[in-house]
């Protein structure tokens, strides 16, 4: 497991460094789909496709696979005009998570590069505590307040900056118990 999230985080880099992040749709499904085939592509046989089977974490039941096709066309169809509302699709995605593997990571860079899109923001998220925005993502689905207040008490208009953008990326793994050099003989 350690090798491919090694392998997926360097491709998280190139999507970035190759500028291949301005080809990827933004706000839609098509557009997370895209991240996800690019950064688990090779490495998962499922990369880039919906799951067909019901998946929970921690107790949660994520959305119903025999729905999930419908339930993404209703989270894509929502408005994305505020930062409030771009939360509450963020959380709807979560919800769906249309992936067997990797949707924390890739939601992560589609959230940002929505962000980026509509209010000209990123999460800076090397500054967003692992415990404390797990708990929020836990409870966001009763309410997103508490994920809201974290996130855009992080904001930055830094939305070029290389440095933040990586840091990001790490801290995005991090969160999925990865750590680089964790892996080095």
């Amino acid at each position: 497991m350690i090798n491919i999230d090694k392998k997926s985080l360097e491709k998280a880099y190139r999507l970035f460094e190759t500028g291949d992040i301005d080809n990827i749709e933004i706000g839609t499904t098509q557009g997370l789909v895209q991240i996800h085939k690019y950064i688990f592509g090779g490495l998962y046989d499922f990369a880039g496709q919906m799951r067909t089977v019901n998946i929970s974490k921690g107790g949660f039941r994520f959305a119903n696979a025999l729905y999930l096709k419908e339930i993404l066309v209703k989270i894509e169809e929502l408005p994305e005009n505020s930062f409030e509302e771009i939360i509450i699709k963020y959380v709807e995605m979560n919800i769906a998570h249309p992936f067997m593997e990797g949707n924390g990571r890739t939601m992560r860079i589609w959230l940002d590069m929505l962000l980026k899109s509509k209010l000209k923001k990123l999460v800076n998220w090397q500054f967003v505590s692992k415990e404390l925005y797990l708990q929020a993502m836990e409870r966001s689905p009763i309410n997103d307040l508490e994920l809201r207040t974290l996130l855009a008490a992080n904001l930055t208009d830094e939305i070029d900056n290389r440095e933040i953008i990586f840091k990001g990326i790490d801290q995005s793994y991090y969160y999925e118990g990865y750590e680089k050099g964790s892996d080095e003989e």
